[in-house]
């Protein structure tokens, strides 16, 4: 190897070739970290999921068991009240998107 531009050549290719080893070595970890990343974010939202659903489990059932001590099923006059409540419901969204609309329309002017 006296000739310098050989050297230079050889020395160029194994410079390329230890970067390359080291990216595909960083670009392995990293996506190594987004699929752990991926898994912990999701193991946490099944957690959470499962934690509010439990409370508005315990919830329902602590106030199913004050309204209803004797347990009885539901009647004629519940599911009229339950029909009058999602209506009052919709009523308010209807309300209220309207008022957005207004808002919007009136910020936007």
């Amino acid at each position: 190897m006296s000739n310098p531009l050989v050297q230079a050549f050889f020395v160029g290719r194994a410079v390329a070739e230890v970067l390359n080893e080291r990216l595909e070595l960083a670009f392995t970890d990293a996506l190594s970290e987004v699929g752990k990343f991926d898994a912990e974010a999701k193991e946490q939202l099944r957690q959470f999921t499962e934690e509010v659903m439990e409370r508005a489990n315990r919830v329902a059932e602590a106030a199913g068991s004050s309204t209803y001590p004797t347990g009885s099923s539901s009647t004629g006059s519940d599911s009229t009240d339950v029909q009058a409540t999602v209506d009052e419901l919709r009523a308010e969204i209807a309300l209220l998107r309207n008022e957005l609309h207004s808002y919007r329309s009136s910020s936007a002017s």
